[in-house]
This record gives C-alpha cells, sequence and structure tokens, in this order.
C-alpha cells in the first residue's frame, strides 16, 4: 500500500532535511523534520512548544505522523491542526488498529508513505508490544548518487518500542510480541538514526549497567550521556549499531545476561525469549 499526502511543494529540490528533537511534559520528544520551509511533526503529544517552534521557523506543517495511541503522542493532534492548518487537508497518518481522532491515513505493515515536502519516503512497520497498534516509520538511506535531499543516513521513528539503552513497558502487548518488534528493528542497517520519543537514556544505562557491569561500551556511554544531560543536550539520536551494543534488551543472547539474571535475580532461563521477559521484568522494578 502507498499513501501520499498532497501538499503542493514549496521547497527547493535539494534542500538539506534535519531532525530536530522538540522537548516536551517531563521527557517526551516530539520530532520535527523538515527542510527549511515544510516540516512533518512525529507523535505530537503536546502542541504548544510545537506550534512555537514551527512559527519560530516559519515552517509550514504538511503532515503528522504517529506511532501509537497514548496520549502523550496523540494529545495534541487536533490543536497542531487547529493552530498551524485551519481548514488545510494535513494528513495525519498513524497505525490502522488504533482510533485515534483526527486521524485520516490508517497504516498497516508494509505501507509506504509518501511525503513531498519535506521529500520523505517511509516505510512502515508493526511493532506491537508497548501497545497492540504499534507501528514505526523507517527513511532508508539515500542510495550513491541520488538526489534525494536528506543526510543519507536511514532514519527510524519508533515511538515507545525501542529507547536509547531500553525499550518500552509492555501494556497491552506480550514478551514475545517485543521481542519480535525489537528483532524487526535490530535488522535494519547499523548506520540507521533512532529517533525514539523520550530522554529515559540516564535511567535506562543504569539498567543496562545492572545486567552487565563489565560493558565497556556501556561505561563509556555513561560517561558520554551524562555529560550531554549536564549541558541540557539530548542524547539522542542514537544508532542501531551503537544500540545492540549497550541495549540489553536487544542482547538477549548474549551469555553474560544469563549469567547475571541468576546472580542478581536468581532467575535460571537459556532460551532468548525467557531472558528477555526476565530483563523486561527486571526493569519494571529496577530502581
Amino acid at each position: 500500500m502507498n499513501v501520499s499526502s498532497n501538499t503542493a511543494s514549496r521547497a527547493p529540490a535539494r534542500a538539506r532535511i534535519e531532525y530536530v528533537p522538540i522537548p516536551a511534559f517531563d521527557d517526551n520528544y516530539i520530532w520535527v523534520v523538515s527542510d527549511g520551509h515544510d516540516a512533518v511533526v512525529v507523535d505530537p503529544g503536546d502542541a504548544r512548544p510545537v506550534a512555537a517552534y514551527l512559527k519560530q521557523r516559519k515552517l509550514r506543517l504538511t503532515a503528522i505522523l504517529l506511532t501509537h495511541h497514548h496520549a502523550d503522542h496523540v494529545g495534541g493532534v487536533a490543536d497542531l491542526l487547529d493552530d498551524c492548518a485551519p481548514g488545510l487537508p494535513i494528513p495525519v497518518y498513524g497505525p490502522a488498529g488504533g482510533a485515534i481522532p483526527r486521524m485520516t491515513v490508517p497504516l498497516r505493515q508494509g505501507a509506504t508513505v509518501h511525503i513531498e515536502t519535506p521529500a520523505l519516503e517511509l516505510s512502515v512497520f508493526e511493532v506491537p508490544g508497548h501497545t497492540r497498534d504499534h507501528i514505526a516509520y523507517f527513511q532508508s538511506a539515500t542510495p550513491a548518487g541520488a538526489p534525494a535531499p536528506h543526510d543519507g543516513s536511514p532514519h527510524l521513528f519508533c515511538g515507545d518500542t525501542l529507547f536509547a539503552s531500553g525499550c518500552g513497558r509492555l501494556f497491552e502487548g506480550t514478551p514475545a510480541q517485543m521481542l519480535a518488534s525489537l528483532d524487526t528493528l535490530a535488522a535494519l542497517p547499523d548506520a540507521t538514526q533512532v529517533h525514539c520519543a523520550h530522554e529515559y537514556t540516564l535511567s535506562n544505562i543504569k539498567f543496562a549497567l545492572a545486567c552487565e557491569p563489565d560493558n565497556a561500551d556501556l561505561q563509556q556511554w555513561q560517561r558520554r550521556a551524562t555529560a550531554l544531560r549536564e549541558q541540557n543536550e539530548p542524547t539522542l539520536p542514537t544508532t542501531l549499531g551503537h544500540e545492540k551494543r549497550v541495549n540489553p534488551f536487544l542482547r538477549a543472547d548474549v551469555p553474560s545476561l544469563r549469567r547475571q539474571l541468576q546472580a542478581a535475580r536468581h532467575i535460571d532461563v537459556s532460551d532468548r525469549l525467557g531472558i528477555f521477559a526476565a530483563l523486561r521484568e527486571w526493569k519494571n522494578v529496577f530502581r
């Protein structure tokens, strides 16, 4: 299935696309993807900071992407449309299984979203686990010599499925669903920029170090992430290659994790799903 926005182009064909996280609430990030003229907004739980950014930068809203139905991801959709694009047919993309007000384009696994400006082509993956209806959007890398205007890197908008050094809670799905969803995302190129929706990184690293205290990549990442937050800078995006080195939920097949579950939690599981489920339960109560 291919779905497209019908907005008219105003931007230069080769305008550079940028990816900016707008802080909202206590720890949300609302991603704005723009070419200096037009903008796509991902998971606007709060319209106010997004509308202020669009007006400051003189950006025109051309589409909204939603990953799942939780209020901190969709609560600002109506106000953003009414404030920044009153009366205009702005497409609002989202999961087909979610009853989300003002959503106009329901998406399922295998759909491709074409947005004219900024120039984006996004593949849709169903990634249940955090919710039953969660989806992710993947923008592939620019082929060598192609005129596409973005930075050449693949980009992933994964909502609350994959976090920096962590993953989402299982509010509606099962461990098997979440593990399969993370496997789907982990199969994307290592260079993929991971644009998740929360600044949970330091607490996730603390848990990850409890799982793998001798992981040198994690130790280095903790120092870097701490320095970023001390400067009030986001720790995102990370990359999938980085996550495979530091994220315990992408490392359920690493033998040291099984040994640590035995030592710290007195849990003896050998299969990959059992290890993942035990890690997720541990994270739920970790302080």
